[in-house]
């Protein structure tokens, strides 16, 4: 107790250079919470975006289909096998058939991917309910908001769209333009016309054949796959969005570092002068019969109050901005729809109690280690020549 009294009036007679040394140090507390919060909040949301209007709980694919190759898509459709066939009749699992083709607005030709979808499904959130209110003659269509406004399509407008079925023959027809959705994953939405499956069934000539089918979240009885039916389960769906947040932290751990560094380095300047300065008094308590070890506790000691100081500085102008930051988001440029994932238009951070106490951890054990370092070197010290002046 005597030696942590010591400590803190030591620390507070250095004055000015102490509170400079925290303050260093709470701003890199801080930013790490703030900014690490900010990038759990975009996974999360991302995430669960993803499996919201994508993913669902899992999915199953035609061993042929790549969503990156549309060149697959002619030939990765099959019937379904019989597991997958009674998934759907419960309502466990929707079908979902793909194939690319091109439409031409106001008389552009652009490519494009022809989704079919059930319009009473319920696994993913969207709006596909639209596509059961058919016309005798046009078939009704959703779009995106991105898609819409890279075609200049609005509700209500008619496109020509063009295919080519399993036969190799090339069709053409008209759509109409049911609901414009405003969907935040863009896989869902950039490039891609959703029409009802059984009228894209009929197109493509492909009866009671899928290209994938999204399984419900709450499925617990998954089938196995086959030879023509493989499992993705959400690990593998989700896999480029942890890969891509993964990288985003990595490079901000530049930043942390930086901010990190300064403060430590002055810390470890601190204690070295502090040792140079105060070598008498060092010699007096080792003369005094203070063992070697408390001496050394002392300083590592005064060093270490540096984190929890900055802690509780951190704390008094840390918490208003979390809170505001977490109250009110942070609002995402317009071009946030072509950064590849799903972002809301105003971002929420997610403070975690493993961010939380992560990086007290951080901040207090690389205090502690900085300033063992140059206060380790008392114990080679000895009382005369300490008293002498002399530190080594």
């Amino acid at each position: 107790m005597l030696i942590a009294k010591l400590a803190f009036r030591n620390l507070m007679g250095a004055g000015i250079r102490t509170w400079l040394n925290v303050f260093v140090l709470s701003l890199a507390f801080v930013m790490i919470i703030w900014v690490q919060g900010f990038i759990q909040g975009m996974n999360k949301y991302a995430m669960q975006a993803t499996i919201d209007y994508e993913a669902g709980g899992g999915q199953f694919w035609h061993k042929d289909y790549d969503p990156y190759d549309p060149l697959t898509f002619e030939d990765s459709h099959a019937p379904l096998s019989p597991a997958l066939a009674e998934l759907i009749s419960r309502g466990a699992a929707t079908p979902i058939l793909v194939t690319s083709g091109a439409i031409f607005p106001e008389g552009r030709i652009q490519s494009v991917v022809l989704r079919g979808i059930d319009p009473e499904q319920q696994i993913l959130q969207l709006p596909s309910a639209y596509l059961s209110k058919e016309d005798d003659d046009v078939t009704p269509a959703l779009i995106g908001a991105q898609m819409a406004k890279q075609t200049k399509l609005r509700v209500g407008d008619e496109v020509t769209i063009r295919w080519r079925d399993v036969h190799g023959t090339f069709d053409a027809n008209d759509v109409r333009i049911v609901q414009i959705m405003n969907v935040s994953a863009p896989s869902v939405d950039v490039g891609q016309i959703w029409l009802p499956l059984e009228g894209l069934r009929e197109m493509l000539r492909t009866p009671q054949e899928a290209s994938l089918v999204v399984l419900a979240e709450d499925v617990s009885d998954v089938p196995s796959g086959n030879h023509t039916w493989v499992h993705r389960d959400l690990n593998f769906l989700l896999k480029e969005i942890t890969e891509l947040v993964r990288m985003k932290s990595g490079s901000s751990n530049i930043l942390y570092g930086l901010l990190l560094f300064m403060g430590l380095l002055a810390i470890f300047d601190t204690q070295v002068l502090a040792i140079w300065r105060r070598r008498k008094e060092i010699g007096t308590f080792m003369a005094l019969g203070m063992e070697r070890v408390k001496v050394i506790g002392l300083f590592t000691l005064e060093g270490a109050m540096h984190g929890f100081l900055a802690l509780v500085v951190g704390a008094i102008y840390g918490i208003p901005v979390l809170a505001l930051t977490f109250a009110k988001g942070l609002p995402m440029p317009a071009m946030q729809a072509d950064f590849g994932i799903a972002l809301p238009q105003s971002l929420y951070p997610s403070y975690g109690l493993r961010l939380l106490v992560g990086t007290t951890l951080l901040v207090l054990i690389a205090v502690t280690i900085v300033s063992f370092l140059p206060a380790s070197k008392i114990a080679r010290l000895k009382p005369t020549d300490a008293l002498r002046g002399k530190t080594s």
